[in-house]
């Protein structure tokens, strides 16, 4: 695959990973009043555990996980857990636009220290793509800094915990392989659910009327980190991450659609921002020289 392919290869992946924590969302807020965000992780872990086991034993491709980098996978999934549990809480707590915003500080942070934890270079068309999604979300969350709410507060830090483990996985995907990740991304996260899902000592099962929407949770949580590991794998940290702002203006339509969130024009007007940052970007990394370099398929 040449050099100019792999950016966009990247960007492909990274629009079923929009897809994925689109469903996700919408998923864990027709569950939230039965199963709290820790059981929402637990059953979530254990579905795509299955899956993944299913799949590798498919392919053939257990031997692939490996045992040598436990210290970085626990330390990825701790993070991971973190945040995703604080980004479920936030989704019933204030708008899904604003749960997105909020979020996608992430892929800025990650933009910011990338240099720091990975060594990629803070090229212009990246800081340009942080500044323009940074003033996009400005424009779609409005947040207001003297009342913070703990909604708010919520996806903000999750927000954190997202970037540092985007970062996790980019340096595991040199040299780990995917089915390796998701393997102890699944079966760590798995363990941290049913700890603190069984600290009060009740764990609410699956209901006919809610294990749909887990498997769906489950199902997509798996596809969401194949499609970012598979992108982290093709191209740097900061030119994959903010591709995921696609994802604002999609849920912002789910929200007014499905739950007459009111959709205003600065959410238009932030998108389109958050867009022509993105764009920048991508046509900046694409339009490098070409080389042709031997690739492993994820």
């Amino acid at each position: 695959m040449t050099t100019t392919n792999r950016p966009l290869a990247a960007a492909i992946w990274m629009t079923g990973s929009v897809f994925s924590f689109t469903a996700m969302a919408i998923a864990a807020r027709a569950i939230s009043g039965v199963h709290d965000t820790f059981e929402i992780m637990l059953w979530r872990s254990v579905l795509g555990f299955v899956l993944v086991l299913v799949v590798g034993v498919a392919l053939r491709r257990l031997r692939e996980i490996r045992r040598d980098r436990m210290g970085q996978h626990l330390v990825r999934n701790l993070f991971h857990f973190t945040g995703q549990n604080l980004w479920f809480w936030a989704l019933t707590m204030i708008p899904l636009a604003q749960v997105f915003a909020l979020e996608f500080t992430s892929p800025i942070w990650v933009i910011l220290l990338s240099p720091l934890v990975l060594g990629e270079k803070l090229t212009r068309a990246r800081l340009f793509a942080a500044g323009m999604g940074f003033i996009g979300i400005l424009l779609v969350a409005r947040p207001d800094f003297t009342a913070l709410d703990p909604g708010v507060l919520a996806a903000a830090a999750s927000a954190l915990c997202f970037a540092a483990t985007n970062l996790m996985t980019k340096k595991l995907t040199q040299g780990e392989s995917i089915v390796s990740i998701l393997f102890w991304l699944t079966l760590m996260q798995g363990v941290f659910g049913l700890v603190m899902a069984g600290h009060d000592g009740v764990i609410q099962l699956p209901t006919a009327a809610t294990l749909p929407w887990l498997a769906v949770i489950g199902f997509c949580g798996v596809l969401a980190h194949l499609c970012i590991t598979a992108a982290l794998s093709l191209a740097p940290a900061s030119y994959v991450i903010p591709i995921d702002f696609a994802r604002l203006p999609v849920i912002a339509l789910v929200g007014m659609l499905l739950y007459a969130e009111p959709l205003d024009p600065l959410v238009a007007l932030g998108a389109a921002v958050i867009f022509i940052g993105n764009f920048a970007n991508i046509r900046a990394e694409t339009r490098k020289p070409a080389t042709v370099t031997n690739v492993t398929n994820p």
